[in-house]
């Protein structure tokens, strides 16, 4: 069979970058005498490598250069079919007990999954090159920025790797010689990208992860969901701090004055499209910032929550991407991004469904064969992705690089529902916040391999995420609430509710600025609003809808909350949190039985 990875060996003064840590020096020694790669290959992250290595890609067919005049500095990339998003069915927590990784993580004894992964990497890096990344995930000078180094057998990993960390000699100077220090182990193989040999598993005892088997980045860019949320989670709750599954964007007013809120949306539900959100022209003078768009990580100081993003770019959908739905977002990868399963032009651009303008009249479609607007195969993989800098953005905030973070106003949990969920309203409290977090329900998105369109509850969004038994997430959750005397409020939006005739309600996109204006003006106790069995509500003379398109009863409708359907949705919290089978906190049963009574069941 062909090597998928072929080695290569690189021009004198690259791939040397080796750091003064002995303890590094001596895992990597292991790890190549397990795999047994032709060369090793130490990133230093620099301009000279990222060129050389694009290049390499170029000549194994792992990257097609694109068009420099159309899309400048940027490339694609092809997965293999079987290997086109994250696979939740292969993803393990190895903790020493069950109870530990909790009802919603697949579980493995870690003896015995390290046993098994050793097998399958025995030899995996014959006749490869061995890249070994040293990376930080934070910014440079935070308190909660953690260091880890990731061994990598494919260059595209290297190359995404470069784009959504910051990687290189930062990381190697932050973690020192110190033989004790904290950081994260990471090794990837490629072996042969066989589904019957893919897993991605967690050894939260040993900041560790070990990915094989698949390409795709969110399974094997380790800095990522795996380093930044299921590790991270768990090192949050030891440490005192949260990993959240967050945007964070902030909000000016024309008068100067600022907040920031942090929002929790499952994969593929518009967190992207929120965190870069451009306000329609009624709202002449606001701003809205980026921080982050899909992690946070949170720490306590002065009785208020504190968020830093720790990724350095952004892993975003691209299907639906375009100046209508986030202009901001395609100026951010209209050069230096690194395009994943969308089509290829014939002039050498980049093409997906939902992109403005007519499609091409023929294009190489994401699998490599032709397609043209008259085929039945869509031309960009649903969950197709681009990689890009946050530097590329151009309403990146200003202190998205400061340590301490930035202050916290407001808390959003919102999914992909079609009925029932009201476009916005606010929890009593803290603890209800909570319980709006713990049972926030999505109909599924192509973002994880499975079934589309069904309605399942992802608390937090961190369903697929929470490295450690959900019951204590919840715990912690209500832990936090306790140490803050100025705590956010917590909003719960849905903007995919839909009319009896099938369309959304609610045009989404900058307009979701009208229900964020709304949201702080609650925080800065302006806000109208009424209460409801559910929580405070606002009426649509609340909302700034002037000039909205839409007409007053769909706004009637959006802001109704249908008592049968909440019937429904009662009895559906009931069962999820029996499904969890004892580990849910008596304040949230409570919680649960506080609604069901405000509901009159």
């Amino acid at each position: 069979m062909k090597d998928i990875a072929p080695a290569i060996s690189s021009p004198a003064g690259l791939g040397e970058a080796k750091p003064a840590n002995q303890v590094v020096l001596d895992w990597v020694q292991d790890v190549a005498k397990l795999t047994q790669p032709e060369n090793i290959f130490w990133c230093d992250g620099s301009e000279r490598e990222n060129d050389y290595l694009l290049g390499e890609a170029c000549r194994q067919d792992i990257l097609i250069k694109l068009n420099d005049k159309k899309v400048p500095r940027s490339y694609l990339h092809r997965s293999n079919p079987n290997d086109v998003a994250r696979v939740e069915q292969f993803t393990f927590i190895c903790t020493p007990t069950k109870k530990e990784a909790g009802p919603t993580n697949n579980w493995s004894d870690p003896a015995e999954m390290y046993t098994k992964l050793h097998e399958m990497l025995k030899g995996a890096m014959r006749g490869r090159t061995m890249f070994v990344i040293p990376y930080i995930m934070g910014p440079p000078n935070s308190p909660l920025t953690k260091v880890g180094f990731e061994i990598t057998d494919s260059i595209y990993v290297v190359l995404s790797m470069r784009i959504m960390t910051r990687m290189g000699d930062v990381a190697v100077k932050r973690l020192g010689d110190d033989q004790t220090a904290e950081w994260n182990r990471g090794v990837h193989s490629l072996l042969d990208v066989d589904p019957a040999r893919r897993f991605i598993c967690h050894f939260p005892q040993d900041n560790a992860i070990i990915s094989v088997g698949s390409g795709y980045g969110g399974n094997v860019l380790l800095s990522k969901k795996c380093l930044a949320l299921r590790i991270g989670s768990y090192l949050a709750r030891k440490q005192g701090w949260m990993a959240e599954h967050m945007l964070i964007l902030g909000v000016e007013s024309p008068e100067g004055r600022k907040h920031y809120v942090v929002a929790a949306f499952p994969s593929a539900c518009g967190k992207t499209n929120f965190a870069m959100l451009i306000p329609p022209k009624h709202f002449k003078g606001w701003k809205v910032t980026t921080v982050g768009d899909d992690i946070a990580w949170i720490q306590i100081r002065d009785g208020r929550l504190y968020a830093v993003n720790p990724e350095n770019g952004y892993f975003g959908v691209v299907p639906g991407t375009s100046y209508k739905s986030n202009p901001n977002a395609m100026k951010s990868i209209a050069h230096d991004t690194l395009y994943t399963n969308v089509a290829l032009a014939d002039d050498g651009d980049v093409w997906w469904e939902g992109k403005d303008g007519a499609p091409p009249a023929h294009a190489i479609d994401w699998r490599g064969n032709d397609w043209t607007p008259d085929s039945k195969e869509k031309a960009a993989h649903p969950n197709s992705r681009f990689a890009t800098p946050m530097f590329n953005n151009p309403a990146l905030d200003l202190d998205v690089e400061k340590g301490e973070g930035v202050p916290i106003s407001a808390i959003i949990f919102g999914g992909r529902r079609s009925d029932t969920m009201p476009l916005v309203f606010q929890a009593f409290d803290w603890n209800h916040g909570v319980y709006l977090g713990a049972t926030m329900a999505s109909e599924t998105t192509a973002a994880a391999t499975g079934a589309v369109g069904q309605v399942r509850r992802d608390p937090m969004a961190m369903l697929p995420f929470c490295g450690y038994n959900i019951g204590d997430y919840f715990r912690h959750w209500i832990d936090i609430g306790k140490r803050l005397t100025n705590p956010p409020l917590i909003f719960n939006v849905n903007w995919f509710r839909k009319g009896e005739d099938g369309k959304f309600l609610w045009p989404g996109f900058g307009d979701n600025m009208r229900v964020l204006k709304w949201i702080i003006d609650r925080c800065e106790q302006t806000g109208g609003a009424v209460k409801s069995p559910i929580g405070w509500l606002p009426s649509p003379h609340d909302l700034d809808l002037a000039e909205l398109d839409v007409a007053h009863k769909s706004v009637i409708e959006i802001l109704g909350i249908d008592h049968e359907e909440w019937q429904k949705e009662v009895a559906a919290h009931e069962k999820f949190f029996d499904s969890l089978g004892g580990v849910v906190p008596d304040e949230l049963v409570r919680q649960r039985e506080q609604l069901a009574a405000r509901f009159g069941l």
